[in-house]
């Protein structure tokens, strides 16, 4: 098993300077990524934490709606547990599609022009 990192490529990048990370760091370009991400990442966050604190404090605190039964052995706990394990795939996927369509191009952008490259 090997675990050599691979030869270099035959392309000879140069590594970005201090003052050029910086200068794209401060462009009006990284900071529409940055405003893309955020807008997109915060509050999904906060709405994903505050699904799961509203989870907890009904188990802990609404014990009997909690326990009623929905049909046969399945109660509203185990649908809403269920539902927790759903809408954190759902987030990844919705998150995923919105990286790739609207947040890669941009950072591939940026990086395509720190590398030389455009």
């Amino acid at each position: 098993m090997a675990t050599d990192a691979p030869p270099p490529s035959k392309e000879q990048h140069q590594l970005p300077s201090t003052e050029e990370f910086t200068a794209v760091q401060q462009s009006a370009e990284f900071a529409e990524l940055r405003r893309s991400y955020r807008s997109f990442a915060f509050p999904l966050t906060v709405a994903f934490i505050a699904w799961y604190l509203l989870y907890v404090l009904l188990s802990i605190y609404a014990g009997d709606f909690m326990g009623t039964k929905l049909f046969g052995n399945i109660n509203v706990a185990l649908v809403l547990g269920l539902a927790q394990f759903l809408t954190t795939f759902l987030i990844a996927w919705w998150y995923a599609r919105h990286a790739a369509a609207k947040l890669d191009p941009k950072a591939d952008a940026i990086k395509s022009r720190m590398e030389g490259g455009a």
